[in-house]
């Protein structure tokens, strides 16, 4: 008996720094990932002060990089490059994820990262309605009510800000009306994307790895031909030739973006989804208080109510929901949103 004691106190040991790690890891890459998106976005490069306006660009990046980490690890890992589902499912999710991160982007011409942080923990709202209708879901009451305060805290967090924050791309209040409209085409493209993961991954025998390699790889035929019908592709990388700060910032977020995943996938494959969950909240709390420190966002009394209501209502939801026995392997976005396969957003 007196032997066993070091055993137990080493196993909790060992999993209070792989504890440490995860977090850590999970904190780290996505905190910097929020605060690169705000500043390539939203602050201007160079002396005569010019902003980057090539969000489908980004997205580009992204997803080559993703891509080619992917390739990596299934030759790496003697595991096959054959599609297992119809190249055009793939291509489904890719334009839906395209859609989304490029609403993503573009909305930061219009809200703060703050404001755009706070609406994405609304996203369960549209992966609740397209659950229903592809998947066939139903969920109890308690989803429903913490679904909507997230969406009450959410929207008292965007239609109350603070008259002093404006965004450099409109005159008015940052709250615009198109702004929040790119929100909302974000959220319901992400819980398209999300939902239909689910379905694609629950239909076919695939390898994780194998599913983000064709879906990236989709995503940057797709990203790249929309750049060349737009003619923004010579015009964002002169941009990045000719501000070198801009071009580092990119491949930083793109690294941060693709490293995140790693630590995604080793939380919730070692503490589960519900502690994952409860990390993806806590991130998302720091990278705004972060982003209204770094880049000077004052948040009215009213959005430090709605605040409040978002934060409060997901970590009750992640203190009250039980655990499921055997969690099925999850992937997330830098945005917080749980999905069996997720690319980088």
């Amino acid at each position: 008996m007196a032997g066993a004691l070091p055993t137990t106190k080493g196993v909790k040991d060992h999993k209070i720094w792989k504890g440490i790690f995860a977090v850590s890891g999970i904190m780290v890459t996505l905190v910097i990932y929020g605060v690169l998106q705000e500043k390539i976005m939203r602050v201007p490069y160079g002396l005569n002060k010019e902003y980057f306006k090539y969000s489908l660009f980004l997205v580009f990046c992204n997803r080559i990089t993703t891509s080619a980490v992917s390739a990596v690890f299934l030759l790496a890992s003697k595991k096959a490059l054959v599609p297992v589902a119809p190249i055009y499912k793939y291509c489904l999710i890719s334009v839906s994820n395209i859609l989304t991160t490029t609403c993503q982007y573009e909305a930061l011409k219009y809200v703060s990262f703050p404001v755009q942080t706070l609406a994405k923990c609304a996203k369960m709202i549209p992966v609740m309605i397209w659950g229903t209708f592809i998947m066939q879901k139903t969920y109890k009451g308690f989803d429903y009510l913490v679904a909507f305060l997230v969406t009450l805290g959410c929207s008292i967090f965007i239609l109350f800000p603070a008259g002093t924050d404006v965004s450099p791309y409109s005159k008015g209040r940052e709250s615009t009306v198109w702004g929040v409209s790119l929100m909302v085409g974000y959220l319901g493209f992400d819980g398209f994307t999300s939902t239909f993961q689910d379905k694609l991954f629950k239909g076919y025998d695939m390898e994780i790895h194998n599913q983000i390699f064709y879906t990236t790889s989709c995503s940057c035929i797709l990203s790249l031909t929309g750049l060349l019908l737009q003619g923004h592709l010579l015009s964002a990388i002169d941009f990045v030739y000719r501000h070198s700060d801009c071009f580092l910032d990119i491949v930083l977020l793109s690294t941060v973006a693709t490293v995140s995943q790693f630590f995604i996938s080793y939380t919730i494959r070692t503490f589960g989804a519900i502690a994952f969950a409860a990390v993806m909240t806590t991130r998302q709390l720091v990278s705004i208080m972060l982003s209204c420190v770094w880049f000077g966002h004052p948040l009215s009394w009213e959005q430090w109510i709605g605040a409040v209501i978002v934060f409060g209502s997901l970590y009750s939801k992640n203190f009250l929901k039980k655990a499921s026995t055997n969690p099925p392997p999850l992937l997330l976005t830098q945005d917080g949103a749980p999905s069996p396969v997720k690319g980088i957003p």
